[in-house]
């Protein structure tokens, strides 16, 4: 099977293209996403760890057998280096067939820049407890 075109673009831009492959349930541009390295490791919610390509592959096959994950990811809380990235992220995931939330989930995305650009290294996400946290209040009090 022919590999799709790499997709290159800071981690913001890859993390972005994350979450449009689990939409559209495309396997093939989920897996470019992900880097080639054998110890990348992969965590769904109350999962077991998987580590490395076949296993993280193999998973994603079965949950996007079922069809797209619409996912919206909020309150990014990023950490940048020259050669690492680590976005925390509250995930709200939708069904298709409602515009409710109907979970939330704590994700951490682990992006590493490599031969191929910024690839995505370890996905690790947990159920959130409780109702979905409100967004930050962004505005100045002033004394």
């Amino acid at each position: 099977m022919p590999r799709a075109k790499l997709i290159q673009g800071s981690p913001d831009e890859i993390e972005a293209a994350y979450y449009d492959a689990l939409a559209r349930a495309d396997l093939e541009a989920l897996m470019q996403l992900w880097a080639e390295d054998e110890e990348i490791v992969c965590i769904h919610p109350g999962a077991q760890r998987l580590v490395g390509h076949a296993a993280i592959r193999a998973t994603w096959e079965e949950i996007l057998a079922r069809g797209g994950l619409h996912i919206l990811p909020r309150q990014l809380h990023a950490s940048h280096t020259m050669t690492t990235a680590i976005h925390s992220v509250i995930e709200d995931i939708h069904h298709a067939d409602n515009t409710q939330s109907e979970i939330h989930v704590i994700a951490t995305n682990v992006y590493m820049k490599t031969a191929q650009g910024w690839r995505i290294v370890t996905h690790h996400a947990s159920v959130a407890p409780g109702p979905a946290p409100a967004e930050p209040n962004t505005e100045t009090m002033l004394h």
